[in-house]
């Protein structure tokens, strides 16, 4: 039974793609989203094809009609009604980035097109985007794992995959032919993890810390990183305005994930950025470069500062968030989504993905209390007091 023009206007979405036939291979593709496509089916040479005719109501139906039968007649005369098109699979990608670039940091997305340009359009950008088999994806992958790159061979996959689902979501493409390419590929080596220290290493850091003669400041930015778990360009680009009371608030552009973070400040913490503010307060920066206050400190300085004191391979600042991880997620006292949180780790998932920088605020302030009343407990094993700790 052919469509009416009724049909198409009340047509609801569902949880699957509905198709509403009219006739001759055309029918109204209508995505989990609401959004409405004329395709049409037809074979070319023995192989099935499928062509977008546009949106509706933008293309009406008398419309997609008249182009279903001048599809055919080309069809009919020999030719292949889709190079008219000539959707290729750089304008996909295009469009796709254009409908997804809000979702990060200008930073990422600048470095994310990069990747795709380099290694994926260099091959596969002028092919048409419906004709691409997966021979020619899986090819350009094993030119990248010839670098090497396993990891990076991983993730192009996955950026293939993604483009064509939304190449197919738009009537461009039938199929995914890098959907299947993953167990094609070569495993991942296994990964070294940062080092961190154990509870029970902690006694040992503090002592170390005390004994370290570097700059104070680098040693009261150590035990702010110990106590907060920031990563290590949070705490260096951290300024005295980002410092309110018992808060301190890192917008989202110094944020790896590019979301807001709030961190609760402990007692203890509050009394390391008052002695660190008697040094520094009156430079914008929380820890100043050594050659100029105009500058925050350098990259490798508390990475240099550890190995000073003795730890080389055994702990590094990043490994101080897995310590905090570890910790807290073994007491069994903390829920893991507000240790997540306080890490700001942002779920990927788009369910789970609205943030709130402020969630379980009261929950955190607690947790981080706790985490820093532990580290004091485990400065204070050879009973000197907790402000002894940088004397």
């Amino acid at each position: 039974m052919s469509l009416t023009d009724a049909a198409c206007r009340a047509a609801k979405p569902a949880e699957k793609p509905r198709k509403l036939s009219d006739s001759g291979g055309l029918y109204l593709f209508v995505s989990p989203s609401g959004t409405k496509t004329w395709r049409l089916d037809y074979a070319f040479q023995g192989k099935r094809k499928t062509a977008s005719l546009g949106r509706y109501p933008g293309v009406k139906l008398v419309e997609a009609r008249e182009e279903r039968d001048r599809m055919k007649a080309e069809v009919a005369a020999g030719r292949d009604p889709m190079q008219r098109y000539n959707i290729t699979f750089e304008k996909v990608a295009r469009d796709w980035f254009a409908a997804n670039r809000s979702k990060w940091k200008s930073s990422y997305s600048e470095r994310f097109w990069r990747r795709i340009e380099q290694d994926i359009l260099t091959s596969l950008g002028d092919r048409v985007v419906s004709e691409v088999q997966p021979q020619e994806i899986l090819k350009l992958l094993r030119e990248i794992e010839e670098r090497d790159a396993i990891y990076t061979a991983k993730r192009i996959c996955q950026m293939v995959s993604t483009i064509y689902r939304f190449a197919i979501s738009e009537g461009h493409a039938s199929s995914n032919p890098a959907e299947n390419l993953m167990s094609a590929l070569k495993p991942l080596p296994k990964r070294e993890h940062r080092a961190a220290l154990a509870e029970s290493d902690l006694p040992e850091f503090f002592r170390r810390l005390r004994a370290y003669d570097g700059d104070e400041t680098t040693k009261l930015g150590l035990a702010i990183v110990m106590h907060t778990f920031v990563r290590t360009n949070e705490i260096r680009y951290a300024t005295w305005s980002e410092i309110d009371g018992d808060v301190w608030r890192i917008e989202g552009d110094r944020m790896k994930m590019g979301k807001t973070h709030l961190i609760p400040l402990s007692r203890q913490v509050q009394e390391l950025l008052a002695q660190l503010r008697e040094l520094t307060g009156h430079t914008p920066w929380l820890l100043p470069g050594r050659d100029s206050n105009r500058k925050p400190v350098s990259e490798n300085t508390l990475l240099y500062a550890l190995r000073n004191m003795g730890y080389h391979r055994t702990a590094t600042v990043h490994g101080f968030r897995g310590t905090a991880s570890t910790i807290l997620n073994e007491s069994g006292k903390w829920n893991s989504d507000w240790i997540e949180r306080q890490l700001a780790h942002v779920p990927k998932d788009q369910v789970r993905s609205a943030y709130n920088a402020a969630q379980w605020m009261d929950q955190r302030r607690e947790m981080m209390q706790w985490y820093s009343d532990l580290l004091e407990r485990n400065a204070k094993e050879d009973k000197l007091s907790f402000n002894s700790l940088l004397m």
